[in-house]
């Protein structure tokens, strides 16, 4: 029995892009003759209540049809990870941790995956009230989401343009970062904290980091000259960040931010105002289905 969770909007508010993926789906499940059950979402929020009551009720594999958003409520609402595995079909907007997994964009190869394959165990981070997979951040990634979330039409050339327009009006961050037994103080464009190497839709924020290296990667910029923001931003772009000379670079199995000010923390492209911003890698507990 799979249990399907989607979000009937995710790729697009029109819900074309759903309903073509969701119908290619649902007929190799039933020409395989696969026992199924398809739980839509009605809002924020609802994939993690939807996923604790299947568990509740005895659902072993879950399979989310969406994007990272979808992914992020699901995890939050996962228990018993020794009975239940995760299945992933991408079909949001930007898919980053679908592609930190490898996982191929093309639904039905990404359904056999689940159909045929194992799963294996994948890397999640813990905070204290909060899980992520794929990238937890401060700075001006929570900036360029504030304004992303104004757009009309939400596109990854949206997003850069969100970027962009951040970077022009942007205050650094001040904090002090604690891990591998030291602490260091800040002023920085960004305190990343990195199991998936993208976001925001394909850009290249860590493309050290591993999902399966049971580590996080911690990506901190510094501050800079203003005319060093764009070359830096090219680089970015074109996944050469960490050769930035004001990129920093560490990894660790747990780490502790403490901000200057009240600050906003992304978590998957989701946003949490002020909470604790402590994080812990999780391995060897969570089995997703991948290559």
């Amino acid at each position: 029995m799979l249990d399907f969770i989607i979000n009937p909007f995710a790729g697009g508010k029109d819900g074309r892009k759903m309903k073509k993926v969701l119908s290619k789906v649902e007929k190799n499940l039933q020409e395989r003759n696969i026992i199924y059950e398809i739980h839509k979402t009605t809002g924020a929020r609802t994939a993690t209540a939807i996923t604790e009551s299947l568990i509740k009720n005895g659902a072993s594999t879950i399979v989310v049809i969406g994007g990272d958003g979808t992914l992020h409520e699901v995890i939050n609402g996962f228990s018993d990870f020794e009975r239940v595995t995760l299945g992933i079909i991408p079909c949001g907007t930007g898919n980053d941790f679908a592609a930190a997994l490898k996982l191929p964009s093309d639904p039905i190869k990404a359904l056999s995956l689940i159909l045929d394959g194992e799963p294996k165990f994948t890397d999640f981070m813990q905070m204290p009230t909060v899980r992520g997979l794929n990238i937890i951040g401060m700075g001006i990634d929570v900036e360029v989401l504030k304004l992303y979330e104004k757009l009309k039409k939400k596109t990854k050339f949206g997003y850069t343009k969100c970027l962009i327009k951040a970077l022009h009006g942007f205050h650094y961050t001040g904090f002090t970062a604690q891990m591998n037994g030291q602490k260091e103080d800040y002023r920085s464009f960004i305190a990343c904290i990195a199991n998936g190497h993208r976001y925001g839709g394909g850009i290249p924020i860590c493309p050290a980091a591993d999902p399966s290296d049971g580590a996080l990667d911690f990506i901190a910029v510094k501050e800079m000259k203003k005319i060093k923001i764009i070359p830096s931003f090219i680089k970015l772009k074109a996944g050469k960040v960490l050769s930035v000379r004001q990129t920093v670079h560490k990894k660790m199995t747990e780490i502790k931010i403490d901000a200057e000010k009240p600050y906003t923390v992304n978590v998957d492209g989701e946003l949490y105002e002020n909470i604790p911003f402590e994080v812990k890698i999780v391995s060897d507990k969570l089995r997703v289905y991948r290559p």
